[in-house]
Order: C-alpha cells, then structure tokens, then sequence
C-alpha cells in the first residue's frame, strides 16, 4: 500500500476574474482519481488548490502527511485548465519541486501536461501521463508499490508515458466526496449568491470539430453515462450534501433528447432531482430537447454562439448558424428556461462588421447572461496552427481575465476588453449613453485599421 497525496493547481485566489464571480466547484476529476486510488487498496489524502492561499499550503499538507506518492491529476472538467494559465502552471511547478524535496515522487496529468510535458518533468516530475491516462496510473502505482524506487519512465517516450485516449470504462467514476470541505464551499455560495452549487459530469468529450476547441485529454469521442446512473448520482449528491443546484460541466449536456426524456423520468421516479445548467449547442436545441430539459429541471442552458456572423462562424468550423442561435433562444424562453451566451471575439475573419453583427444578434436575441473572451489559440487546433508564425513573446495568459490578443487580429487587447464591457452592459440593459459608447469607440480606431476591420483583413 502506498500512501499518496492527490492534488490540483488551480488556485481560485490566482485568477482574479473566477475570485469575483465566487463561483468555486471542487475538482471533479481529481475526486474521481482520488477514490479510484483508493479503491486500489492506497492511503489517499487530498490537497485542493481551489480555496487554498497558495502552494504554501501544500507544503504544509506535505509535512503533516510525509506522501511517498504526489499525483497532480487537475480537474479536467474545469475548462479553465485547457488553457496553460502562467500562475497556475507556475504554482504546478513549484509544488513537484517541494514534492520531490520531500522526498515524495510525482506524477502529473492534465491539459498542459498532455500539450507541453517538459516544463513538468524538468521541475522534476518522475512521469506525465498524456490524455485522461487513467489506466497508465493504475499501472504505474503497481509498479512504485512493488518497488519505491522504481522507474516510472519508458525509454520510448521519456517519462511521457500515456497514450491519449479515453477510457470507456472510467465512465461511472465515483468520486471521494469526503476529502472535500464542502461546508466551506456553501459558506462562499451561500455568502456570494444565497444558495450552494456542485458539479457533476454526464458525459466525457465532444465529437463535434470546431477549429479553435483543443481536446487533449478526451480526444473527439463522446461518451455518455446511462441517464439512470446520473440521476441516481444526483439525488445521492442531493442526500447527502444538499446543494440547492447542480452544475454539469459537461462540454455538451444531453445530447439527444430520448436520453434526457430518461434522465427527467429517473429523477420523477426517485423523488425528484435539483435545478441544474448545463452547456449544449444550438443546433441541439430542438423543441423535444427542450421540453426534456425544462421537465428534467434544467434551469439554464449555456450555448457556445460564438459569433453573431456567419462569416466567423464558418471560418471557426462551428457547424452551427445565427438562424439557430435564435431558435434555440426562443424555445428555451417558451420552456422558462435561461439562456447564457460564450461570445468569442476577434477570430480569424472577424473585422469590425463581424464584430457589430455580433451586437446585433445579442441586442436581438437578448441572453440572460453572455460570458466573453478573445479567440485563445490553443495547442492542437487548427486554429492555433494558422496563427502559429504570429505568437510573440507572450503565449499563455495570466489568469483567465487576461482577453489578452496574443496573435494579429483585427484589432488590439484593449478595444476587445472596452467591446466585452460595452456587450454586458447590453445584456444588463441599455443604460443611458450606451449607443454614444459605441459610436465613440468605433470613431477611435486609427484610419489604416479601420479600413483593413472593415475589409475583414
């Protein structure tokens, strides 16, 4: 038997914007890891980053529990960590060098881990798995219990040794709910919003191929959980911690509409469920779909629109139209279901008539909420690889507040960050002056640039 300190890297106190929002959920996969290993017969304790101070705190959990095993599995669930944010990468690396300096050997996992090993194994890490690597941990637990001081690389792959694939039968994965301090999280909840959420997962992957979306850890396979196991999950979540709604991180909740007619008949057959939001795609959203939802007790349903311009919607390879981005919005206000919308600025292709075409369809549409971003490129996607010869010296984000332009776009950093601004104040509703905002901002661009948005260059 080992004993094994599991743990992530993302510190909610390092990444201002999430601090606001005060929207924290615990690490789902690494919960899921964590009971996994504990299931093999192993000694398992947790470090959460998520409401920590700092890697500080690690270093005080590695005193107290002197692990012969660290496994830094992040939460890939949260879709922050598909991005290489600096600080947290920067925490990651500091704590396998305390680690390794405690004597403890490490194994690491997650979206850039699988992107860009090296940093982490040259802090020390003895093995980075690629992808979910669920199967390659098993195995290499095997191999440390057998021998402490066994080698936990292989010669083909130094010490990068996963495959990136997605393993089926990791599905129905409990997770070890008991390491959490989750009265902690109500109190932030309750504090913040006046009532207390949790996450849960239906599915793993998406099979759909936009150009910008990397999938390092689950590849293009959907897979999908029974709708039975997930509405049991749920009213056992709801049992024994009472969350007053559900978050399904899923990248696309449902899918298609029988299996969410099961879940709603799952949930009214054991008692009854808990509100939850979801994310999903227009193109999903037929009326059987949304009447499943509404019955199942979805009370928000996040839709990846984008781009109010079809122009940039084809470019992104998004599959999806402006046409059903409004007929999605209109079947969820008929079902009393809220409707939040990602916007994506300053894609390839978007100039300034793109950009105002996406005012439009949100002055049209009218979102509850819409949350805002610029086009990351991230390693793995198309999109990166067109953008590639155009990165500079800053390639990563701090946090995820950053909307920093790190390619040529149409326009600079601090015009995408004053229209972000100028869209929620749309959807908070037009306060006084809002047009003279934007007349303003359109009239600062400088003549050259205003020509080449114009022509979409």
């Amino acid at each position: 038997m080992l004993s094994v300190l599991v743990g992530h890297t993302y510190f909610l106190g390092f990444d201002r914007k999430q601090q606001e929002r005060a929207r924290p959920y615990p690490p789902l996969a690494t919960l899921q890891v964590a009971e996994r290993i504990r299931r093999g017969g192993h000694e398992v304790a947790l470090f959460d980053a998520m409401l920590a101070q700092g890697p500080a705190e690690f270093a005080t959990v590695l005193t107290e529990r002197r692990p012969e095993l660290v496994v830094l599995y992040e939460d890939n669930y949260n879709f922050l960590t598909k991005m290489c944010l600096a600080r947290m990468r920067e925490a990651a690396l500091e704590m396998i060098a305390m680690a390794r300096a405690a004597g403890a050997r490490v194994i690491v996992a997650g979206s850039d881990v699988s992107d860009a090993p090296g940093p982490y194994l040259a802090a020390g890490a003895d093995a980075a798995l690629r992808g979910e690597g669920l199967d390659t941990l098993h195995t290499l637990l095997a191999r440390l219990d057998a021998d402490r001081a066994a080698d936990l690389s292989t010669p083909a792959e130094e010490k990068v040794v996963s495959l990136h694939r997605t393993e089926s039968h990791t599905l129905e994965a409990p997770a070890a709910w008991d390491l959490v301090d989750v009265p902690r999280y109500r109190r932030i909840w309750q504090r913040a919003h006046g009532f207390f959420s949790l996450n849960m997962a239906a599915s793993k992957g998406c099979s759909f191929r936009c150009a910008w979306c990397a999938k390092p850890i689950w590849g293009s396979r959907y897979q999908q959980r029974s709708p039975e196991a997930v509405a049991a999950e749920m009213m056992a979540l709801k049992a024994d911690h009472a969350p007053d709604h559900i978050w399904f991180a899923d990248d696309i909740f449902g899918f298609r509409a029988d299996w969410v007619e099961r879940f709603a008949a799952a949930l009214e057959a054991g008692g009854g469920g808990v509100p939850f939001t979801i994310q999903t795609r227009a193109d999903l959203s037929s009326e059987a779909m949304v009447a499943a939802l509404a019955r199942a007790g979805c009370r928000q349903a996040w839709i990846g629109a984008e781009s109010g311009s079809q122009r940039v919607l084809d470019a992104m390879q998004k599959g999806t139209t402006v046409e059903q981005i409004h007929a999605a919005r209109g079947l969820m206000r008929k079902h009393g279901i809220r409707v939040g919308f990602f916007i994506q600025l300053g894609y390839l292709g978007e100039g300034l008539e793109e950009l105002l075409c996406t005012r439009e369809l949100i002055e049209q549409a009218r979102p509850d909420e819409i949350g805002v971003s610029v086009s990351y490129p991230l390693p793995g996607t198309r999109f990166h690889e067109q953008v590639r010869e155009q990165l500079g010296p800053k390639t990563h984000w701090d946090e995820s507040g950053d909307l920093a332009m790190m390619f040529d776009g149409a326009f600079g950093t601090e015009f995408y960050r004053r229209v972000r601004d100028l869209l929620h104040e749309q959807v908070e509703g037009e306060r006084p002056g809002l047009a003279d905002r934007w007349d303003h901002l359109i009239k600062s661009l400088d003549r050259p640039r205003l020509q080449a948005a114009r022509a979409g260059t």
